[in-house]
């Protein structure tokens, strides 16, 4: 569904994001991506839809090689690809409905979008993911009234009426208490699940990945450093893409979550 190959990326000054990263995200399959800061984790994502332009190798979405497209086919092709991001990217003036519609501009022309003017098809849809994501009664709200984590679901919203094949999310809870974290993490993977969506989520929070996602893909100075399932992290593992440190906690507090989503409801 999503292969990349041998994808690198170095910046003007020399600085080596990506090196040759090789992997595949099969169809309905929900991947974290880890590392520490600087590891390339943004860079992959943003290479993946042309953010940022990859030095060489190559993203294949669907069968398409998308670093071959030029500007038009690239903007369809993007169409395919849902982003969702660290800060949000509303526009506050806005409400929440009309940015959820936002996402639709890539189907709509220029005036239909500019005078607001979208298809009725559009607008339900839209209605559904609100009530879907839980801000159905903030439909009219503007976004800047909004939390961190209601902020989050209307960029979730936006990304799905897209309906695109694969979801690129960015730090989805680099901003949120850890209640709300899971809530978000918890409602990507429902959603990809509910719609066969693969994602790519680049994540610090290493338990909350553990806690949530069934493959890990750990990177380290822009080479892929570990690739598995979230069982298979270890301490070494962590040591070997983050440096020392003392990881018992870490996967002490992933193993408590299992212990309690186990536990018989009394």
């Amino acid at each position: 569904m999503l292969e990349l190959k041998n994808l690198s990326k170095t910046y003007r000054t020399g600085d080596k994001a990506l090196q040759n990263v090789t992997l595949t995200v099969p169809k309905g399959q929900v991947m974290a991506l880890i590392g520490p800061s600087g590891a390339g984790k943004s860079t992959l994502i943003r290479c993946i839809n042309r953010l940022v332009e990859p030095t060489s190798g190559s993203v294949i979405l669907d069968g398409t090689d998308v670093t071959a497209l030029g500007s038009g086919a690239l903007r369809k092709m993007r169409r395919k690809m849902g982003m969702i991001f660290q800060q949000y990217a509303l526009v506050e003036r806005l409400t929440v409905m009309e940015n959820v519609l936002s996402g639709r501009l890539g189907y709509v022309g220029f005036w239909r979008s500019y005078f607001r003017k979208y298809p009725q098809a559009d607008v339900d849809e839209a209605f559904r993911l609100l009530d879907r994501v839980g801000l159905l009664a903030m439909a009219d709200k503007r976004a800047d009234e909004l939390s961190g984590g209601q902020r989050q679901r209307v960029g979730i919203a936006r990304a799905l009426i897209q309906n695109p094949r694969l979801l690129l999310v960015d730090e989805p809870t680099a901003s949120l208490d850890p209640k709300t974290s899971r809530q978000i993490m918890r409602l990507i993977c429902e959603l990809c699940a509910e719609r066969d969506l693969a994602a790519v989520i680049n994540i610090h929070d290493v338990a909350l990945a553990q806690m949530f996602v069934e493959r890990i893909v750990g990177l380290k100075a822009g080479e892929l450093a570990f690739d598995g399932k979230p069982v298979e992290m270890t301490e070494d593992v962590l040591t070997n893409i983050y440096g020392e440190e003392d990881w018992h906690a870490t996967i002490r507090e992933v193993d408590d979550e299992d212990a309690e989503a186990e536990e018989p409801v009394a």
